[in-house]
């Protein structure tokens, strides 16, 4: 699938997000998702639980890249134009917790975020940083 490309195939129709309703699209321009379907959905190829749709600002991922995962250099072998701030990507749980305990988390969108979060991170947190818009 390509960015210019506004269908979302999706991997499992039945997920739900972390309100216990229908998984929204996380985002389609810049594509993310393990599945690369624009969703944070998630399965048992998905060894890094990319379930949580998260807001990138600049100081998120300059934490990212400071711990080894640079997602704002560009990356044309991969097909990669690299994230800026405002972007929404599919983000690891366990990489999103790690930020969030560093007092680095993005803002998520909790109606993008996959409902299997919740086994690293509980609800209410995740609400204290929901993103409004």
């Amino acid at each position: 699938m390509s960015s210019s490309d506004p269908e979302i195939i999706r991997y499992d129709e039945t997920a739900c997000n972390v309100l216990g309703g229908e998984l929204l699209p996380c985002s389609i321009d810049p594509v993310t998702g393990f599945y690369r379907n624009g969703c944070c959905e998630t399965g048992p190829e998905d060894m890094g639980m990319h379930t949580v749709c998260a807001v990138m600002t600049d100081d998120f991922l300059a934490f990212s890249k400071s711990m080894g995962n640079d997602l704002s250099t560009p990356r044309p072998e991969y097909g990669f134009s690299g994230l800026k701030a405002g972007d929404r990507w599919c983000l690891c749980a366990p990489r999103w917790k790690e930020a969030l305990d560093a007092g680095m988390a993005p803002q998520l969108v909790l109606e993008a975020t996959h409902e299997e979060t919740l086994a690293i991170v509980p609800l209410g947190v995740l609400k204290d940083h929901a993103h409004q818009g």
